[in-house]
């Protein structure tokens, strides 16, 4: 585009036309709840497309994890597709002994749970909205503690039971041996890890100091390369929300915070054995922001280029509910990347 003088816009010439404009539009990043994943893609199409009709696809994708991180990822990649409350719900009435669909059903429950409360402060939900987020919640548990009866080596089911507990403030007891029957069953369980801080931040009733000794213990006791190096950057992100969430606020410049956030880059996402799997780039993405909050720009930028055009709902979600793309380019401008 370009303006004359009078102000009216005109559409510049271009020798390639169409194809420049539609390059330039594929350079845009966008959200991919799929990971990059084909299996999670096929999936979500068959889930959102298909109904019903979709669920034999959707099940053979699942009976075919990889052990049950991996069956985690692909429930939990299921989460937001619209209208899945409903026919789930018919899949697993006609096939009452079909323990993943009622796995599906209980984990759709949950997420729908969490959409008629919304992701604003308590004081910001109606009587309507508590209201249908404890009966979801409800339905969710009795489901997943069904589930976990019925396949007693399943960490998933106790996966979903985390981040229902903390809505129904289950109570931190309850919360700790719930995350510790995901990791028997899936040590190293990096979900389970991040909904195990969010159940130590200050804003569900825990602490900074809690939150970050949980991060860095976890850190510590795995091997390097292991993706809990991302609590690191994760708590101190939450730490900066609870403090104001101010971009140009100086709390992570501190010097003990940028060698703490180098060491967990260095364990993690930098090291040799970190793997591209899965959800990676959620890790990538969250020291990305910590990095830049923390002024060390050219960290950030060795961040953004490995993520490339994959930024992820978490942690650009907290800056921009709506759309996470435009902090997510905001910040990939502000350290030069």
């Amino acid at each position: 585009m370009w303006w004359t003088r009078g102000g009216i816009r005109r559409t510049a010439r271009h020798p390639e036309g169409a194809r420049f404009l539609l390059r330039r539009k594929n350079r845009v990043p966008v959200i991919d709840r799929a990971y990059g994943d084909p299996r999670l893609a096929a999936m979500r199409t068959a889930a959102l497309h298909g109904g019903a009709a979709g669920w034999p696809e959707v099940r053979g994708h699942l009976a075919a994890a990889e052990g049950q991180e991996d069956l985690t990822f692909l429930v939990g990649g299921l989460h937001d597709v619209v209208g899945m409350e409903r026919w789930i719900g018919e899949v697993v009435a006609a096939r009452p002994d079909d323990t993943l669909a009622l796995l599906v059903s209980a984990a759709r429950q949950v997420t729908w749970a969490w959409q008629a409360r919304g992701s604003g402060r308590a004081d910001s939900v109606t009587e309507d909205g508590w209201t249908l987020f404890r009966e979801r919640l409800v339905v969710a548990e009795e489901q997943l503690l069904d589930v976990a009866e019925r396949e007693p080596s399943w960490a998933t089911p106790w996966y979903f039971l985390q981040i229902a507990g903390r809505g129904l403030q289950v109570g931190p007891d309850v919360a700790l041996r719930r995350f510790e029957a995901t990791c028997r069953r899936a040590p190293g369980h990096a979900a389970a890890h991040r909904q195990y801080l969010q159940q130590l931040s200050k804003k569900w009733g825990g602490s900074h100091e809690r939150m970050h000794a949980f991060a860095r213990e976890s850190m510590l006791g795995a091997p390097e390369g292991s993706r809990l190096g991302e609590l690191v950057a994760e708590a101190y992100l939450e730490e900066w929300l609870d403090a104001g969430g101010d971009p140009d606020s100086a709390r992570l410049r501190d010097p003990r915070v940028v060698r703490a956030l180098h060491e967990a880059g260095a364990r993690s996402v930098h090291h040799p054995a970190f793997e591209r799997s899965r959800d990676w780039a959620i890790a990538v993405n969250s020291f990305a922001l910590a990095f830049g909050l923390a002024g060390e720009d050219a960290a950030a930028r060795t961040m953004f280029r490995m993520v490339a055009k994959q930024p992820t709902e978490s942690p650009w979600n907290y800056l921009n509910g709506r759309s996470p793309v435009v902090p997510f380019l905001a910040w990939r401008n502000r350290v030069g990347a």
